[in-house]
């Protein structure tokens, strides 16, 4: 064994002793999934796909690494399909090297060119917005656009979560995409000073924190109001959720940013034929419909309608700015947060 390859095997062996379950090795009739999305999510999708095919899903769950941990097993990896959240995951993942060109031909036939990757390494499986959550007894704007939040007359009322986490960081890099880093500078700085409370927390807090007054309006996605709205095991979420309404900022401008969850193929995978049904099975009508109903996201596939619930919030209009261009400019989004000491809150 040469010593790189006994370096991987070291790097690989160590990751695989991690408390995380590790799926089975390449097996007929079995696919293996690395995935960041939460189990309750993905796992009702799976039950249909493995009915419908005879495919048993072996999954592994982490919250982070997963990506890192594919490079470093490398041609021992059981990784077949990798699904993730944000475009500068799948981006990552084909400039690391780990991804391979998906065949199924639900990718060129069913994905608008926006959502899927110029040479096929990654699809978007699914769409999420990044919008407004206003409160319903002190607002009464009802159309906003994102540089509405950034006038003075929002001085210390608005939250949102810490700038360098992957959903305000596309925010700000469509910012740049779309007007330049000089404007988004002068933009961020205002939104900065405008913020109620240095950002922390989560995207369901800064709703929350509009309940309790200490805002106005919270920048997040629009998935977490039907996780709120049905939410069993916290029902204090409800009300949480029912102190605000959502605005779709830019709706009849520019568009509002968009960000995805997605797929790749591992660039090792053992079962590829099984990992490409996967994701023609993921692209079709019935499984973009669960993402919808279970999720609260936008289905990728033109023509499959958002949920009821997600219907009811407002029409989405995408801000049509290539998703491969906002992932181009993530670096300056995560250095103008640092310069300009985001997380710090106002400084005026």
């Amino acid at each position: 064994m040469s010593k790189n390859i006994g370096m991987v095997v070291m790097m690989a062996g160590a990751i695989m002793t991690a408390t995380l379950s590790t799926p089975a090795l390449a097996q007929n009739g079995e696919v293996n999934i690395y995935s960041f999305r939460q189990q309750s999510l993905l796992q009702p999708l799976l039950d249909k796909f493995t009915v419908e095919t005879g495919i048993k899903p072996n999954v592994l769950y982490a919250s982070d690494g997963l990506l890192e941990r594919v490079r470093a097993e490398g041609e021992l990896s059981p990784a077949d399909v990798v699904v993730t959240v944000d475009i500068g995951n799948l981006v990552g993942a084909k400039e690391m090297g780990i991804t391979q060109p998906i065949t199924a031909p639900a990718l060129t036939a069913r994905v608008p060119e926006a959502y899927r990757d110029v040479d096929g390494d990654w699809t978007a499986l699914s769409l999420r917005a990044r919008v407004f959550y206003v409160s319903k007894d002190r607002v009464d704007a009802t159309a906003l656009t994102y540089d509405d939040i950034a006038k003075p007359e929002w001085k210390g009322r608005l939250c949102t979560r810490p700038g360098e986490h992957a959903y305000n960081i596309g925010l700000i890099a469509q910012r740049i995409a779309a007007v330049g880093l000089d404007e988004t500078r002068e933009w961020l700085t205002k939104v900065r000073d405008n913020l109620a409370y240095p950002p922390n927390g989560a995207d369901r807090e800064q709703v929350k924190n509009i309940l309790d007054g200490t805002c106005d309006l919270a920048i997040a996605n629009t998935y977490y109001m039907g996780v709120m709205l049905n939410n069993t095991a916290e029902p204090e979420q409800k009300n949480w959720a029912n102190s605000a309404r959502i605005i779709y900022p830019d709706v009849d401008s520019d568009g509002t940013q968009v960000n995805v969850a997605g797929a790749f193929i591992a660039k090792y995978a053992p079962n590829t034929e099984n990992a490409n049904k996967l994701i023609e099975f993921l692209l079709s009508d019935e499984a973009q419909a669960i993402y919808a109903d279970t999720n609260y996201e936008y289905p990728v596939v033109p023509g499959v309608n958002p949920a009821p619930l997600v219907q009811s919030w407002g029409k989405l209009n995408p801000s049509p700015i290539s998703l491969v261009e906002i992932a181009a400019h993530r670096g300056e989004a995560a250095a103008l947060v640092d310069e300009l000491k985001f997380n710090q809150g106002a400084q005026n």
